[in-house]
Formats: C-alpha cells, sequence, structure tokens
C-alpha cells in the first residue's frame, strides 16, 4: 500500500529532450520521479520491464505513435495515462481518450498544471478518496476497497476515470450528476469551456457496460446538464 511520502513514478514518453529534462528537474521535489522514453517502442519496452504509476504520452512520436503505443498499453494495463495532443487538435484528445486515456494536456502547457494533473490521479488510483464500501445496482456492482466493478460477478476492464464516474452515478441512481461535479470527482480538476472529456468517458463506460450485459441498466444524457445511471424495469 502506498503512503503519502512514497515517491510516484511516472513514465514520459515523449522525444523531446529538452521537455523531459526540464519535467524531471520540476516535479522531483514533488516527489515525482520522471523516466523518458523518446520513441513509442522504447516506451513500450520501458513498461514491459520496469514498474511506474502513470505515463504521460505524447500523440506525436517517431515510428510507432502515442495512439498506437496507447491502444498496445490498453490491451494488458489500466495504468493511469495523460495524453499529450497539439493546441486545439480536439480529434486527436478524442481519439486519445476513446482508446482509454484518463485526462489530455495541450501543448504548450504550464508544469504546474501537469503536476495538479498527476496528483489528483494518483489520489484517486491509489485509493486516497473519502468513499468506501459497495455501491450496487441491478446486476453492476462496484467495491471501492478493491477498485473493482463487476456485471453480474463478471469485472470489467474499466479506467480509472471510467470507474470514478461509475461511482458517482451508482451513489445517486436515477439522479442527474452534472458534468461539473463528473470533473472534479473522476479528474480532480474543474470542467474546461467546450471541454468534451467527460462525455467521451461517459460514451466509453456505456459501451463497456453494454458488452458487459449490462443492458438492464442504462446511462442517461440530460443534454447540457449530465448524465444518470437509470435502474431497469421492474416487472
Amino acid at each position: 500500500m502506498h503512503n503519502v511520502e512514497t515517491t510516484t513514478r511516472v513514465l514520459l514518453i515523449d522525444d523531446d529532450q529538452s521537455l523531459a529534462g526540464m519535467l524531471r528537474e520540476f516535479l522531483q521535489p514533488e516527489r515525482i520521479e520522471l523516466v523518458a522514453a523518446a520513441s513509442g517502442e522504447a516506451g513500450l519496452d520501458k513498461l514491459a520491464t520496469d514498474t511506474f504509476d502513470m505515463v504521460i504520452l505524447d500523440i506525436m512520436l517517431p515510428g510507432q505513435n502515442g495512439l498506437d503505443v496507447l491502444r498496445t498499453l490498453r490491451q494488458t494495463s489500466n495504468l493511469p495515462v495523460i495524453m499529450l495532443t497539439a493546441r486545439g487538435d480536439d480529434i486527436d484528445r478524442i481519439i486519445g481518450l476513446e482508446f482509454g486515456a484518463d485526462d489530455y494536456l495541450a501543448k504548450p502547457f504550464n508544469p504546474r498544471e501537469l503536476a495538479a494533473r498527476l496528483k489528483a490521479i494518483m489520489r484517486r488510483s491509489r485509493g486516497a478518496t473519502e468513499t468506501t464500501g459497495k455501491y450496487r445496482l441491478d446486476d453492476i456492482e462496484l467495491d471501492y476497497r478493491t477498485r473493482r466493478a463487476t456485471v453480474r460477478g463478471t469485472p470489467m476492464a474499466l479506467t480509472g476515470t471510467e470507474l470514478e464516474i461509475l461511482g458517482c452515478l451508482l451513489k445517486t441512481p436515477g439522479q442527474v450528476v452534472n458534468k461539473e461535479e463528473l470533473s472534479e470527482r473522476a479528474l480532480g480538476r474543474r470542467l474546461l469551456p467546450y471541454d468534451r472529456s467527460i462525455d467521451t468517458h461517459m460514451s466509453n463506460l456505456r459501451r463497456k457496460l453494454e458488452r458487459a450485459g449490462g443492458g438492464k441498466t442504462t446511462i442517461r444524457n440530460q443534454r447540457g446538464i449530465g448524465y444518470a445511471l437509470v435502474p431497469g424495469n421492474r416487472e
């Protein structure tokens, strides 16, 4: 079990060596150890041979691009991932979230913002939450102690962000949870103007619930406001 003094190990996959050096120096006082890989292939090799708490992944990489790396990673791991995208490139952001990224930052970014995002996601992934116990609706159950969600006892492969969103909805079944609250709880940050992150994560979660056979319970979108988890009709 990690404690608050534990150093967080983060893998940066980005070919910008000056960025890697700057972030390594900036994050060290925050007890974040940054290891850099300059290509997607090198990053996947490090992930296969070393242990990390989180990944910062640039989309634009030589050789295998960041989306390919993320897709490969998600076949075997739910390790938290922050994608780095070009400013204004909404398509890459949406695709990255659809492939399983937890959050994104547009370049250039303030390193303080990156540090805040890293800490928020790591607090969540290490279970540093006020929420404990189990929540259940129809065939869906979430156990915060094990951080595992199941449908009829079968585990679902959810990212940490998707698990937090599901938890928010399970706590108030049938009631709309606004997107601002979902962003604060699941991403650890305020909702930004024109930010579609929550909508994309919700689409991923809805798809996974349907694939797992949880179709009796549905996610309802109240346009412009938020989402609700609606129980199935009982005979």
